[in-house]
């Protein structure tokens, strides 16, 4: 094989379009884009616009409420847990807290608390400080010989107590 000899796929280069390049082209003076008006121009087509009809998305009813108060856990389960003290990311006689798990890389970020959940087995015996767990979860770390503390959740609004 010689250098010269080296050549694309067929059909994996098109070459583009070359548009309002006369009647010969097959896409000269409007360049495919129909007649005139507002879709004839660049930038300025309304999404979601139905020709004055009411459109689709104020036709539909509204759904649902959206609590701003509502407290977002990071959730961890007991397996990985175990996972981490069995890479030595966590030390099992030190506590295990929010801190703790990501400073250990096993949570990205700590969000508004920590909630344990009860999936898979633990061995080790650990004093964990979480901001929530599950019935299982707390069964489980006591069956290991562990404890768990759970915290108050963090309040956003401590200053506007009066």
């Amino acid at each position: 094989m010689k250098l010269s000899d080296i050549a694309d796929n067929p059909g994996s280069r098109k070459k583009r379009m070359r548009v309002g390049r006369g009647i010969g082209s097959g896409k000269g003076k409007t360049s495919g884009r129909g007649g005139k008006g507002q879709t004839a121009r660049s930038g300025v087509r309304i999404k979601g616009f139905e020709g004055g009809q009411m459109p689709l998305h104020r036709r539909l009813p509204k759904r649902g409420f959206n609590n701003v108060f509502r407290v977002e856990f990071a959730e961890i389960n007991l397996d990985r847990l175990q996972q981490a003290v069995d890479s030595k990311a966590i030390d099992a006689k030190d506590t295990v807290n929010a801190e703790s798990l990501v400073k250990a890389g096993v949570l990205r970020r700590a969000k508004g608390g920590v909630r344990l959940l009860g999936r898979g087995e633990l061995k080790a015996k650990l004093n964990i400080e979480v901001h929530g767990a599950s019935k299982s979860a707390i069964a489980a770390v006591e069956k290991a010989g562990g404890s768990v503390k759970i915290l108050a959740p963090a309040k956003e609004d401590e200053g506007k107590a009066a």
